[in-house]
């Protein structure tokens, strides 16, 4: 099960589809620089992992530019249409927002203002080009891998749902199997149209038009005007010092905070004293995540929206009293909310040292579940995770960005990038990237290592009542006793299980000059450069 590390001196690519990374390589082969890659594989990913993310979903990326040495992150996130309010769903009987169908799309996709930004302001090469790989894969077809087949058979029923679904996932109204040839004519010429008209198709042009006249059809929320006055951000990147690496998140309404939490409270503990794969070392861990967890959902959401005390939440002195809480003998109990998972992290690192960390998503496993008829576009269902109790933070409202689990991570060394990382996973985003971080920077693990190492996830999913501490099958069953112990209450999963999300990194040691690549074993993704 575990991935080759490829080392390489000049490039470094690392997606969760080998398709995709390999879009990335040909468009640096070609003379475009990490920007263009990046948004190429952006792209490729929406076709070739449809189940995961498209161009209705959003994305984050965060971009080193190694001419101005600057650090800088975008924020792709779509806001709650106009006509998206509590007495909305009210009225309706409705006590949350739907979780699949049309009412579940209500919020504009923010990720091809995204790839228009990203590329506009740093690409070399043009618009066409990079969008190119992409039409190709929808237009001619690709083999349907084993992440994708999966996530097919398992939502067949609710692909079922939604004829424009249906047709496209569900060819002949047969399940496809592994390595047919999956095509997605009305993708295709979505993505045409977009690569001509530029990014206004998409918001103001005729793509806009013909998904807002089905969403329309469908009894949908989002408007024109929802889509034409949507812009994303560029935000600067929140970070901390962690025994002298810095550790770069985005900030809100970004749960990338979190991370940084949890690095300030581990800075009191001597990890070196608790080996990585002991009952000591999982039960700290979560201790520490239900800490930040725990202020992640009292303050995140829309910052526009909400005062958040990012400098009280991010201060050493106060993880130090955070630190103070946790009982390395006896677990906190806690009840969490429980979220989707299902996203797409990547990176890529070129030639003369730019670097981009960027993820994307639908939310859940084919987002909505909704597609406008004749686009070949999967609607997100982001929004759902509005509260529609006007008093809680993350309620709903027109123009609102919801709390976002996206969270793309960057750790420069020598005040220069050094370890580009980010996963799959809504609860697991952070956990993961703690697990990747203490096993590279505390542990000494190389970048493959970390991804490989036993995984955990505490937190609660859809249809459960309480919050589980999930672990692979490959921590041993003693130690599992003792967490137990402890008071966790723990669920053995697979070995290699997907519920621990997909993970992709890049090590970039200068001192040798070599680029480390990884990806996750858990997938279908691929490191490759030369």
């Amino acid at each position: 099960m575990n991935n080759a590390t490829p080392i390489t001196r000049h490039v470094m690519v690392t997606s969760p589809h080998y398709l995709a990374s390999m879009v990335g390589a040909r468009i640096l082969g070609t003379g475009g620089n990490a920007f263009d890659a990046a948004v190429a594989v952006s792209a490729a990913l929406g076709v070739v992992y449809p189940h995961m993310t498209g161009m209705g979903g959003d994305a984050f990326f965060m971009l080193y530019r190694a001419e101005s040495k600057q650090l800088i992150g975008f924020n792709g996130t779509g806001r709650a249409g106009s006509r998206a309010d509590i007495p909305y769903f009210a009225n309706r009987g409705l006590t949350s927002i739907p979780l699949r169908g049309i009412l579940s799309a209500v919020t504009v996709p923010g990720m091809v203002d995204a790839w228009w930004e990203v590329w506009s302001g740093n690409g070399k090469l043009t618009w066409e080009q990079i969008l190119e790989p992409a039409v190709e894969y929808a237009e001619k077809g690709f083999p349907i891998s084993r992440n994708l087949r999966e996530w097919i058979c398992r939502d067949e029923r609710l692909i079922r749902s939604c004829p424009a679904m249906a047709g496209t996932f569900l060819p002949g109204g047969k399940t496809p199997h592994l390595g047919d040839v999956l095509t997605q004519p009305d993708l295709a010429e979505s993505l045409r149209l977009l690569q001509r008209e530029g990014r206004d198709s998409f918001y103001r042009g005729g793509l806009m038009k013909r998904m807002i006249a089905e969403m329309d059809r469908a009894g949908g929320l989002l408007t024109e005007s929802d889509f034409s006055s949507h812009t994303g951000q560029w935000v600067k990147p929140i970070s901390t010092d962690y025994r002298g690496y810095r550790v770069y998140q985005m900030p809100p309404n970004s749960q990338g905070f979190t991370t940084i939490m949890m690095m300030n409270m581990l800075e009191q503990f001597d990890l070196k004293e608790i080996p990585r794969q002991s009952a000591d070392y999982y039960h700290l861990m979560t201790e520490v995540v239900k800490r930040a967890f725990r202020d992640r959902d009292l303050y995140l959401t829309d910052p526009e929206f909400a005062d958040i005390p990012l400098d009280r939440l991010l201060s050493k002195f106060y993880a130090e009293r955070l630190a103070e809480e946790i009982s390395l003998e006896r677990a906190e109990e806690r009840l969490s909310s429980a979220m989707g998972q299902d996203t797409a992290y990547a990176a890529v690192v070129d030639g003369e040292g730019n670097s981009v960390s960027f993820i994307q998503s639908l939310y859940f496993d084919f987002g909505s579940c909704y597609m406008p008829e004749g686009t070949g576009v999967i609607m997100q269902n982001r929004g759902s995770f509005f509260s529609l109790d006007a008093e809680h933070v993350n309620g709903l409202q027109p123009g609102k960005r919801t709390f976002h689990t996206l969270m793309p991570a960057m750790v420069f060394k020598d005040e220069a990038p050094y370890l580009l990382l980010g996963t799959q996973g809504g609860e697991g985003q952070p956990q993961t990237q703690l697990s990747i971080l203490t096993s590279v920077l505390d542990y000494g693990d190389t970048i493959q290592e970390a991804i490989a190492n036993p995984r955990w996830v505490y937190g609660r999913t859809w249809g459960q009542n309480s919050d589980t501490l999930k672990v692979e099958g490959r921590i041993p069953a003693s130690e599992i006793e003792l967490l137990r112990g402890k008071g966790h209450l723990v669920e053995r999963v697979g070995d290699w299980d997907g519920l621990m999300g997909q993970a992709q990194g890049i090590l970039i040691d200068r001192e040798k000059g070599c680029l480390h690549g990884a990806a996750d074993p858990r997938g279908d993704g691929m490191a490759l450069g030369w």
